[in-house]
């Protein structure tokens, strides 16, 4: 497969200060990437930023699919050109039950010209599918009649995430911090489905702090982020090393990116400071 997702010297800022500091990164459909690093460093704004969320601002720098600027799409454009991204924290939708909000998403990706109240998948062939990946996840049949996220744990919000990516069937998928407040057997079954759901259909860019996610999916690529910018990439290797020893080495390599890092958490010390002052 020949589709890429590439990231050319991206700059973000969110509220004016500057989180990104010229990354690169790219991504082929069939390929998994694990992005880590420490907190704070930028990875949850780079899966924010693809995806094209409000409130964070690119000054400089490109993302493209395919050669196509997803920088001139809107959000819902961009999940229809095949992007997705898994929440660390998602939203719930009081009143709307999970399988009308995946039937009315999958309809639109897959129908991309498709107009709201029309062409909807039928409704046989939906309940068959979804059915089949719900089995497929271990879900209860009854998690399709719930709300979106309303009164989730964190574990069933994840495993919803999960169904969204079984069921949107994207090129690229973006899963920020899936494993992030799960127990060990929510984690593995976590990596099992999403090594299931994705194989080679998909380019996933997995950001963790940990490698168990990453048991059933190895990573082509790891990508190391610090102060704002990808400062190192290696292969399934450098996760484990990262896992096992932390960040001394990269901090000690990358001073500059380093004191980027500290500059950052300074200034949100500061905020918080202020804001409880």
């Amino acid at each position: 497969m020949s589709e890429t997702l590439s990231i050319n010297d991206l700059h973000v800022s969110v509220e004016g200060k500057e989180i990104l500091r010229g990354v690169n990164l790219e991504l082929r459909r069939g390929e998994t990437h694990a992005l880590m690093g420490p907190n704070g460093s930028g990875k949850s704004t780079l899966g924010f930023a693809i995806m094209g969320h409000p409130n964070y601002e690119v000054t400089s720098g490109r993302i493209t699919l395919d050669g196509e600027d997803l920088l001139a799409m809107e959000p819902h454009e961009r999940a229809r050109a095949g992007l997705f991204m898994a929440f660390q924290r998602p939203m719930s939708i009081p009143g709307v039950k999970m399988a009308d909000f995946l039937r009315h998403a999958v309809s639109n990706v897959r129908n991309p010209e498709r107009k709201e109240g029309e062409d909807l998948l039928p409704m046989r062939e939906f309940r068959k599918e979804l059915r089949s990946k719900m089995e497929q996840l271990r879900m209860d049949p009854e998690f399709a009649r719930r709300y979106v996220n309303d009164g989730f744990s964190g574990g069933e919000m994840k495993r919803a995430e999960i169904l969204q990516l079984a069921m949107l069937r994207p090129k690229f998928a973006v899963l920020d911090e899936t494993d992030s407040g799960l127990d060990v057997d929510a984690v593995r079954l976590a990596s099992q489905s999403i090594a299931e759901i994705g194989g080679r259909e998909m380019g996933i860019l997995i950001i963790t702090h940990h490698d168990k996610l990453l048991e059933h999916n190895p990573p082509d690529v790891t990508h190391v982020m610090l102060g704002g910018r990808i400062v190192e990439s290696g292969g399934a290797e450098l996760a484990a090393e990262l896992h096992k020893s932390g960040y001394d080495r990269i901090r000690a390599a990358h001073p500059e990116a380093a004191a980027a890092e500290e500059r950052l958490a300074q200034e949100e010390r500061e905020a918080a400071e202020q804001f409880v002052s």
